[in-house]
């Protein structure tokens, strides 16, 4: 663990990517205490430019509304939807991949053509439809990001498990007795975890973006406010008042790039030998 830290602090992309995810996390769990008030509120009166008034330094949207307040409150779904729907994702994913590299055969079909089956279509496609189907609510947008989602895993951890049945610890498990279960739990996924971690790191990013163009749609909950409802809400006045719509893009811009440098970063500690012969 110390050189595995030792190992990301060494990376610039991993500390840089380390340091926005702290403000941004930091901004949803504390920021709604030292704003608490609703940002649904009017606190002024409409399209207040930004850096105008200390009470609302942001400005205001159409309806009066603190775009700062929003933002911070904002983080926290946005946040929260792409750990929740990314977490989901793995624990569909990393099984059905793990059986099919293990099994083999026809498992390993029957598996594969099922998860090629989600990925015939267009994963924002899907998306739409699925929330659509559902009601927009934040289950319904979890739960559609993570459908979307777990199939990459699975074929990662597919090809992880078959480069690793093979080994000679494997085959000792098995001549020893072991269950099946406990090859792959024990022995095998401890083994294949590097890439899978990378690819979660990204995939919060791919998340996140997915819920913000969701409810630019108007496909997000209306009960919560986020990044891309905020986008969404200043799309048409955005000659009027850019405010509105570029702090939020800026957020979305810098939480996805954070997320990417600490996959970046990740894949640098975890497979050393192959960033030291890239470059």
């Amino acid at each position: 663990m110390k050189q595995f830290w030792k190992s990301m602090l060494k990376s610039p992309s991993g500390v840089i990517g380390l340091v926005i995810l702290l403000v941004a996390v930091s901004v949803a769990a504390f920021g709604p205490m030292l704003f608490p008030n609703s940002p649904w509120r009017m606190v002024q009166r409409p399209f207040l430019p930004p850096f105008t008034l200390s009470t609302v330094p942001l400005g205001t949207d159409a309806l009066g509304r603190d775009i700062f307040a929003g933002m911070i409150f904002g983080a926290r779904v946005s946040l929260l939807v792409g750990l929740v729907s990314t977490l989901v994702a793995l624990i569909v994913g990393v099984p059905i991949g793990a059986m099919a590299g293990y099994f083999g055969g026809k498992v390993d079909d029957a598996l594969m053509r099922f998860t090629e089956f989600f990925q015939t279509i267009p994963s924002f496609a899907l998306a739409i439809v699925l929330v659509a189907i559902l009601q927009p609510s934040i289950y319904s947008i979890v739960a559609s990001i993570a459908v979307v989602s777990w199939p990459p895993v699975a074929r990662l951890v597919r090809g992880e498990v078959l480069s690793l049945r093979t080994r000679e610890y494997v085959q000792a498990a098995v001549v020893t007795g072991q269950s099946n279960s406990w090859i792959i739990l024990r022995e095998i996924l401890p083994n294949a975890l590097s890439p899978v971690i990378v690819l979660a790191s990204l995939m919060v990013a791919t998340a996140i973006l997915l819920e913000s163009s969701l409810s630019f749609l108007g496909l997000g909950d209306p009960n919560l406010i986020s990044w891309g409802y905020m986008v969404g809400a200043g799309r048409t006045v955005i000659r009027q008042a850019w405010w509105i719509t570029v702090f939020p893009g800026i957020a979305i811009l810098i939480s996805v790039l954070g997320l990417n440098l600490i996959g970046e970063g990740l894949n640098d500690a975890l497979n050393p030998r192959l960033s030291r012969e890239g470059r």
